[in-house]
């Protein structure tokens, strides 16, 4: 655990960036950060390498709007070709470059990329999951990515996630049982995963150095579950919703991150489609409105921010 008080952030996926995505013709990265600190956000996580453009533009667009560069989110394609996890490994440098001139203390979320398999079958079956060669292998990129992160002086953390090889109860418990990673505890990706939020949460809470807070439509899931439906991007969008309007115990959740003395960053993340510009108004206002229920339940954190 960490020991500063717990402090909301909002996320570029929250507005539809995900991997080389942007949101070219409907904002600039620098004004989606302007309005989260409208809405009395205090940080950001930076999105995929590059999204901000160069390093000066980054740390220029956090400084501007006042806000705290809190962490990267980092795939790696542990049982991908060695050519695509080089790629990984190498999109991973630039990210841990820009999280050094922005931030030292941010937090560097790694991420199994799972395989294509996996993205039609999420909730996968016992057959689809690692072997023994594969635990081996996914341990052995984990341990080499943490060491990479650790020697530049960044925190690393570890993101379970839908559709990938560390997803359910049990595939997280070993990866925290065989390396050292600490956890970022994404709520709805854990119950999505068949975990519990609470239990989990207890169960886990002393390796959990972030926070992702996400209401899920669990309804959504099943579906595309029981549909066998391979267009994961599409029916993904449909999937997240505001805080508090989804099936997730998320008042039971916030309350006990206050119960148990979780210090840290609790990042909002909505994913959503990409944006375009006749989204960008009912977007900002989704993240406003998301801000102002994570707040009123953790307390009267800090004042709503001013346009800098």
């Amino acid at each position: 655990m960490t020991t500063a008080p717990i402090r909301l952030a909002n996320a570029p996926v929250s507005y539809g960036v995900f991997g080389d995505l942007s949101v070219e013709g409907a904002s600039s990265p620098a004004e989606l950060l302007m309005t989260m600190a409208e809405a009395g956000y205090e940080g950001s996580e930076i999105g995929p390498p590059g999204f901000f453009g160069t390093v000066d533009e980054l740390t220029d667009a956090f400084a501007s709007a006042g806000l705290t560069a809190v962490g990267a989110y980092v795939p790696l394609h542990t049982q991908g070709p060695d050519a695509v996890l080089a790629r990984d490994l190498s999109r991973m440098e630039q990210t841990l470059t820009e999280l050094l001139a922005v931030n030292p203390d941010a937090v560097v979320i790694l991420a199994d990329e799972g395989s294509d398999a996996l993205l039609a079958n999420p909730c996968h079956s016992p057959a689809l999951g690692l072997d023994e060669d594969g635990w081996a292998r996914l341990v052995d990129v984990v341990r080499d990515a943490v060491r990479r992160v650790e020697e530049v002086g960044l925190q690393p953390s570890f993101h379970s996630h839908i559709a990938t090889f560390v997803e359910q109860p049990h595939e997280i418990e070993r990866l925290l049982a065989e390396t050292p990673v600490g956890l970022t505890y994404d709520v709805g990706h854990v119950v999505m995963g068949g975990g519990d939020a609470l239990g989990s949460w207890r169960a886990w809470r002393d390796r959990v150095n972030h926070v992702h807070l996400k209401d899920v439509h669990l309804d959504v899931l099943r579906r595309a579950i029981a549909e066998r439906r391979t267009d994961f991007d599409t029916w993904w969008a449909d999937l997240c919703t505001p805080l508090g309007a989804g099936d997730l115990d998320l008042d039971g959740f916030v309350a006990a991150l206050v119960a148990d003395g979780y210090r840290g960053w609790a990042v909002v993340e909505q994913d959503r489609a990409p944006l375009t510009a006749a989204d960008v108004e009912r977007v900002v206002a989704d993240q406003a409105a998301n801000r102002a229920w994570a707040s009123a339940r953790l307390g009267a954190l800090h004042p709503i921010a001013r346009r800098l």
